[in-house]
């Protein structure tokens, strides 16, 4: 019985773990298109989205903002 539990978590933890790399590649792709920076390495992607961060935060619509519980 606990074996079953035991498996099942790691098969919860992997699914999540799928959920999330795929959402992150979503994501990523997006950023390449809209801002069309497929041609920078990864450093001088970071290095970008760090200059403009903080005027994106303060723009970003409610409805787009991290509910906080």
């Amino acid at each position: 019985m606990i074996e079953r539990k035991q498996i099942e978590l790691v098969r919860e933890k992997e699914r999540e773990r799928k959920k999330r790399a795929h959402r992150l590649i979503q994501k990523g792709a997006l950023l390449e298109k809209y801002l069309d920076i497929e041609h920078l390495e990864v450093e001088d992607t970071e290095e970008l989205l760090k200059m403009f961060s903080s005027f994106l935060k303060e723009k970003i619509p409610e409805k787009y903002k991290k509910k906080e519980t």
